[in-house]
């Protein structure tokens, strides 16, 4: 939860308007329990949501983020939870994790990467984008960080930028009561 991508990410969408939670996954840090393949983890982000909503029961919209593994792991969680509005995935490990449960993908949403990225290689990533942007209904929004590693040590601001730009536009439109789910 102290890296870099996920401290901007967390300050972007605080001033957004959101109320944001970063947490760290069980065996981070100096969090309980181990690592659990994804199961667990799952768990830990929909207790996360679980505990923000009941915090914010008013709240206009509801979109998940996340980074590298943690983009997995909001990718499913938005798949299970049917007021999420919308998501940003940074760095999404196409190459690591299966994303096939994305089928279909229930709410639009942004997928970040960067085209140095070699934890998450870009051809990865795009395959991806292509089959989520054939499904009717949503809108899969692409960027690509020119110069960024996985760890966007270029291209910070760039990529904080585009996912600041993306959501105040969907947010927008969904308040609007446009653009699709």
């Amino acid at each position: 939860m102290n890296n870099k991508v996920i401290y901007n990410l967390y300050y972007t969408l605080h001033e957004l308007g959101f109320s944001v939670l970063r947490f760290n996954f069980r065996g981070v840090g100096r969090s309980q329990g181990e690592f659990d393949a994804g199961i667990g983890e799952l768990s830990d982000a929909a207790s996360a949501l679980d505990y923000l909503q009941e915090m914010n029961p008013n709240a206009r919209q509801c979109w998940v983020a996340g980074f590298s593994f943690g983009a997995w792991i909001s990718m499913q969680l938005l798949m299970r939870r049917p007021e999420i509005s919308g998501f940003v995935s940074v760095s999404p490990p196409a190459n690591m994790y299966d994303f096939s449960f994305l089928a279909p993908c229930p709410s639009s949403g942004l997928i970040i990467n960067g085209d140095a990225d070699r934890v998450a290689p870009p051809d990865d990533v795009l395959k991806l984008v292509q089959k989520l942007q054939a499904q009717k209904g949503i809108t899969i929004t692409h960027q690509m960080v020119e110069k960024a590693n996985h760890f966007y040590d270029r291209g910070m601001d760039d990529m904080i930028s585009q996912v600041s730009e993306f959501v105040k536009t969907r947010m927008d439109a969904l308040d609007a009561g446009g653009a699709g789910r």
